[in-house]
């Protein structure tokens, strides 16, 4: 049997994405290596649109491909908008921990007619394991409330930093990063809205109802996931 490589999965994963775009319409792009893909197939299939990010190398992508930018506080309302993710559900809650780019993601895809996420079978669960951390964007003021708020929760929250910068990690908005890692299973719903609730808090990178479609690429080719509706018993 033919293995097809991690690359061959994620540019058939774009290629279903690029059936998704229409012609002279607002797109969003997120982050990721999925993405980078889909924007060589906007660029080779010579799709008329113009893109908003929340991410700068996805931006410099764009420039590199000639695909025209938009600010995102001159845009009004999105056709559709790619994203990744670090897992998704069969609820279509999904978590995002790396970027720390999170907030203005999720502004990207409530503005979205259509928020899709792009990824491989790896990244479907059942129910969100919660094996990667919740990010939060905080306000640096609020930083020790936030983490006693946190620990009330069950959770243990880090501040962001790196070893090639001095300080804190900060973020596009100037704000502080903070991993929350949770010991045992909980309640997405619940949790965001805790999450939520804390002063200081600004978001968080629990996306629990603006992902409206999955493309999930395999071996096999690529489905595309929609919200499980649960039946009455």
């Amino acid at each position: 049997m033919i293995t097809l490589s991690t690359d061959t999965i994620k540019n058939k994963c774009a290629k279903e994405a690029l059936t998704y775009i229409r012609d002279d319409t607002v797109i969003g792009l997120g982050g990721g290596s999925t993405i980078s893909y889909l924007i060589r197939q906007i660029k080779e299939s010579g799709r008329r649109v113009k893109v908003i990010t929340p991410s700068g190398a996805t931006a410099a992508l764009c420039i590199q491909h000639g695909l025209p930018l938009l600010p995102l506080w001159s845009v009004e309302q999105i056709s559709v908008a790619f994203d990744g993710c670090d897992e998704v559900d069969e609820q279509l809650r999904a978590l995002k921990s790396g970027g720390g780019i999170h907030t203005r993601e999720k502004l990207v895809a409530t503005m979205a007619e259509h928020y899709i996420l792009l990824v491989d079978e790896s990244k479907v669960v059942k129910e969100l394991t919660f094996s990667h951390p919740v990010v939060l964007e905080i306000l640096e003021d609020a930083l020790s409330y936030v983490q006693k708020s946190v620990t009330s929760l069950g959770g243990n929250g880090m501040v962001r930093s790196s070893p090639t910068k001095d300080g804190y990690t900060i973020s596009d908005y100037g704000h502080l990063l903070m991993d929350v890692y949770f010991r045992e299973r909980i309640d997405t719903e619940k949790i965001q809205s805790s999450l939520k609730k804390i002063s200081g808090v600004i978001e968080t990178s629990l996306f629990t109802e603006e992902v409206t479609g999955v493309l999930v690429g395999s071996e096999h080719g690529v489905r595309f996931m929609s919200k499980k509706i649960d039946t009455p018993k």
